[in-house]
């Protein structure tokens, strides 16, 4: 019996066939991204990454070619000198610019134009102007094509104009842009996930429209559930609120639909056996909806299709998964990108 999408390990890398064409990544926290393409069949070069922790567990599971450990404004301001002539003949640059300013979540409003750390051990900068840095390092490599990932807020009101500045700025540097809003649950992975790609080939390639159309089967909660959980504390606010919350009826209609927290702490997300699970963030609880456990690391890990055997070293495991793109949900996309634009 073949084994799920979503249960692999890193040593299958090994048997995928490689198609030739090469990817650089930039904002690469954990790899995601990376293990996307990579399964994909892509060469990751290598990656920018501003956090040492990240880096470090980066390096562990991928053994950079390329690795920069610094800010996206001092990797762009290198001299063109100081690095890999391979960097100027990428097929792909890839980037997820820290989003949370973008986030529905709180007074997202109040964070934009303003320098913060995006947690310790970092610098403070502001977290709007990145995608633009991102885009400065696009016009210095002139890769053939860009994928650039960021939340669906900046679909939401007001930051709908900072996606029509983007555009504008990738047009500028000759690059064609197209937006596609995603839904990770329609792409083989156990997560509610959507997310905006920013994809656009530069004007010279004379590609096609890249069409991107997934309509995978749901995979569920009890698809993926692991082992016994961590127990909830029967004393605490957390306990109550699960209490409270818990489902009592199992028709739960659509199977996909997002579930929406009613309580104070919005972050509190119970999971169910029925439902594919909501989108892992790098700071929300989540519950088992049947029983008062926490989920188990392992359900993070097949929830966010990471690899059984990546070393998550000593950072928490659902940081690092909360903060990558499933690496399912690109490789899905690097596949549609190979055979629609680079397959010959």
């Amino acid at each position: 019996m073949n084994r799920a999408a979503w249960d692999w390990s890193l040593t299958d890398l090994t048997s995928v066939e490689q198609n030739g064409c090469t990817v650089f990544s930039c904002f690469s926290c954990g790899g995601g991204s990376t293990m996307g393409y990579k399964k994909a069949g892509f060469q990751v070069l290598g990656n920018v990454e501003i956090d040492p922790q990240m880096m470090r567990i980066y390096k562990q599971n991928h053994n950079p070619k390329y690795p920069y450990m610094m800010p996206i404004q001092d990797f762009k301001s290198l001299p063109d000198h100081e690095l890999p002539p391979e960097l100027f003949d990428l097929d792909i640059l890839d980037g997820s610019p820290p989003c949370s300013v973008y986030s529905m979540a709180g007074n997202r409003e109040d964070k934009w134009g303003k320098e913060f750390k995006f947690r310790e051990g970092q610098a403070e900068q502001r977290l709007d102007d990145l995608f633009f840095d991102f885009i400065d390092v696009v016009e210095k490599l002139q890769p053939k094509v860009i994928v650039a990932e960021n939340v669906r807020g900046m679909m939401i009101g007001k930051a709908r104009g900072y996606i029509s500045l983007v555009l504008t700025r990738l047009r500028q540097i000759g690059y064609r842009p197209q937006l596609f809003l995603l839904n990770s649950a329609t792409m083989g992975v156990p997560q509610k996930r959507e997310r905006l790609f920013f994809i656009a080939t530069r004007n010279d390639q004379n590609l096609p429209l890249l069409k991107l159309e997934f309509n995978d089967e749901p995979v569920l909660y009890r698809d993926v559930r692991s082992g016994l959980g961590n127990s909830i504390n029967p004393i605490s606010k957390t306990f109550q609120r699960w209490n409270k919350r818990r489902p009592r009826d199992l028709n739960m209609g659509d199977v996909t639909e997002r579930e929406e927290s009613k309580m104070v702490n919005f972050n509190t997300i119970l999971v169910k056996n029925q439902k594919v699970p909501n989108t892992i963030a790098s700071s929300s609880v989540f519950l088992r909806a049947d029983v008062p456990e926490h989920l188990t690391g392992l359900d993070v890990i097949r929830i966010q299709t990471f690899p059984r055997d990546y070393d998550f070293m000593d950072a928490n495991v659902q940081y690092v998964c909360g903060m990558s793109v499933p690496p399912l949900m690109m490789q899905r996309i690097a596949e549609q990108i190979h055979l629609q634009w680079f397959q010959k």
